[in-house]
């Protein structure tokens, strides 16, 4: 019985890939296949497709290849290899291949060009010659391959190199050999005859992973869009009770982490790929296992894009595991007594023993030597959280060394002018500073200055032992004001990068770090954290909590502050617009926009509100109304 066309069996979808020694192939194949599951199929090794090999290999394969086989019988053998695998059925949807057709012209090129002393071109002349007979069916065979060609380097020189220099040892004739292959490979890219080039280059396995699937997914759907895409991962490892858990759940809770268990995720993989006891195979294959479930995991839960997983107790898997995530990975580490441990510890001193014992055993106090942090933790919980509020932040926070700008740019008056001059004068000169950074905020800094209504508000970065010289500057310096209001905040660089600032200097940190407020110095080389804006609106709020508590002390009173209920109520609208990715610098703006976007807006009252008490009260019960609202729920309405 005949088979129409529309109920054809689907032709099953072949990915080879190729690429010079040593440059990650079999380990790109490996952890794909493992992804893919039951519908990946892999060809297996060459010969295992010619009865040949087995005399090939009785003989030494190194002594076939370059000496006593004919060229002939090597091309011979090869194409004939290659031809058989190629026209085995695959028992799978996608089969998977360890070097593609071209790769059969390459090393064959590359043999004779060894072996015959010639160049690349006449090498490649020659290999064409003898594999002649085999042309219709090599150009067949190649025709229904996804190739894919990975690179060390973009200079073939350099990916010689890389593919040596994983050699335990060479020989003169294999690196010869391989001086060649890179050649013929690279000429072969020209000819454009792969659907796929990646250079390697510097990146982790599981980075060339990701790109691998970018550019799979679109020729066959059942290889998996992406691996780990931007997902950040902080391995927890420390003995028994050293605060792994505690660590773990903080970053869960406050830093909104995945948290995860390494032993589910290694089942898990194990048990699919059909592993009986994961933790008698080689911890190589363990760590991949490893990131197999984690990716899958992450896959499911595609919203994901930082996780913990504790905790590490192998130190040759860790370090296999940082070979694979490269710089998505950090690795930190709880350093504690064992008398800590045992206080810690609820069910005896006897059980802490046999847990580290069998921890001890599997390597997990070498895991120290490995990591990026080792956290002491025999304090308090709160020096735990600041290490790890640090280890976050510096992820999600980018270092950056601030631009600065003169006095003069600033449009203040010059006695300010004056002031500000003198104190740079008195806290930078001297060697070392005494401060780190200084930067006008508030009006002062949007040319929005307006005398006998403004503050000067002035932001310092400075070490706590600065303190009492900076006290006396400015005691030197106070009348050199002339009765403005000097607003000064001072932070450490250690509570910067920690996050542990309120939502005002979040916010103050977030515009230092994105350009618009520029400082008038900072040392040489220092970089503070750039909050991203997602952390600096959602902290608005407890700016916003404090505005509108603020807004009804000044209501409660019998003549309110006109100048503190205007500028608190326009700080309230300010915090209610960057919710609506609205960014307002200066007070009046605010109020204007938010009134004419919720009241229609009331410019009057905006205006009188500077001079007129009644008016300021309205205007602050109009914008502390809009602010209530979002508050409104039905229990709170009956």
């Amino acid at each position: 019985m005949s088979i129409s066309p529309e109920h054809a069996p689907t032709p099953p979808a072949t990915i080879a890939f190729s690429g010079p020694d040593n440059v990650g192939k079999t380990k790109q194949i490996g952890i794909l296949a493992r992804r893919i599951g039951p519908t990946a199929r892999m060809a297996g090794p060459l010969d295992d497709y010619d009865p040949r090999w087995g005399g090939i290999k009785a003989m030494g394969m190194g002594t076939w290849w370059f000496e006593r086989g004919p060229v002939e019988e090597v091309a011979d053998v090869l194409a004939s290899s290659y031809l058989e695998r190629s026209r085995t059925s695959a028992a799978g949807p996608v089969r998977l291949m360890d070097r593609g057709i071209p790769m059969l012209e390459a090393s064959l090129a590359a043999t004779i060009a060894v072996r015959e002393h010639t160049g690349t071109e006449p090498a490649a002349d020659r290999a064409r010659e003898l594999l002649a007979p085999f042309a219709a069916d090599l150009l067949a065979a190649e025709a229904i391959e996804h190739g894919i060609v990975l690179l060390h380097d973009d200079d073939p020189v350099i990916g010689t190199a890389r593919s040596l220099s994983h050699e335990r040892s060479v020989t003169p004739t294999y690196a010869d050999y391989q001086r060649h292959l890179h050649q013929q490979i690279y000429r072969l890219v020209r000819e454009d005859r792969w659907a796929e080039t990646i250079v390697i280059g510097e990146h982790r396995v599981m980075a060339v992973q990701d790109e691998i699937r970018r550019r799979l997914h679109p020729f066959t759907p059942l290889v998996p869009p992406r691996a780990l895409p931007g997902v950040r991962v902080v391995a927890l490892g420390g003995m028994s009770e050293s605060g792994k858990s505690t660590a773990g759940e903080y970053l869960r809770l406050h830093h909104g982490y995945g948290r995860l268990k390494i032993g589910y995720l290694i089942e898990d993989a194990a048990n699919r790929a059909g592993i009986t006891d994961p933790y008698e195979i080689p911890a190589v294959v363990r760590a991949e296992l490893l990131v197999d479930g984690l990716d899958r995991f992450c896959a499911a839960h595609h919203f994901l894009d930082r996780v913990t997983i504790e905790s590490l107790h192998d130190q040759e898997a860790t370090a296999e595991l940082q070979r694979m995530l490269g710089s998505q990975l950090a690795i930190v580490y709880l350093d504690t007594t064992p008398g800590v441990r045992a206080e810690r510890g609820t069910a005896g001193p006897e059980d802490l023993v046999e847990r580290d014992t069998v921890k001890a055993r599997r390597g997990a106090a070498e895991v120290a030597a490995l990591a990026h942090e080792v956290i002491d933790n025999n304090g308090s919980r709160l020096h735990l959280e600041r290490r790890l509020d640090g280890i976050a932040l510096a992820h999600r926070w980018p270092l950056r060394e601030p631009s600065t700008a003169p006095v003069n740019a600033l449009g203040l008056p010059v006695h300010l002018e004056s002031y500000l001059s003198a104190l740079l004068d008195v806290t930078t000169v001297q060697q070392p500073p005494l401060i780190d950074l200084l930067a006008v905020t508030g009006s002062g800094a949007r040319g929005k200055y307006q005398h006998g209504w403004s503050d000067l508000d002035v932001f310092v970065v400075a070490g706590q032992d600065s303190i009492p010289c900076l006290r006396q500057v400015l005691a030197r310096l106070e009348a050199d004001l002339g009765g403005v209001k000097l607003g000064l905040t001072v932070l450490t660089q250690d509570e910067c990068r920690t996050g542990a600032v309120t939502s005002r200097l979040l916010h103050v940190l977030a515009l230092i770090g994105s350009g618009t407020l520029v400082p008038l110095w900072c040392r040489p080389g220092l970089a503070l954290p750039a909050p991203d804006a997602a952390t600096d609106v959602a902290a608005s709020v407890e700016a916003g909590v404090q505005a509108a508590i603020e807004i009804r002390r000044q209501l409660l009173k019998g003549a309110p502050d006109l100048r503190a209920l205007y500028k608190i109520t326009a700080l309230l609208a300010k915090v209610m617009l960057r919710f609506e990715g609205t960014e307002c610098a200066s007070d009046d703006d605010a109020l204007a926009v938010l009134l004419d976007r919720r009241s229609g807006g009331h410019t009057d009252l905006r205006h009188q509100a500077r001079e007129n008490r009644d008016a300021a009260v309205e205007l602050a019960n109009t914008v502390l109304g809009h602010w209530l609202a979002t508050f409104a729920l039905p229990t709170s309405r009956t």
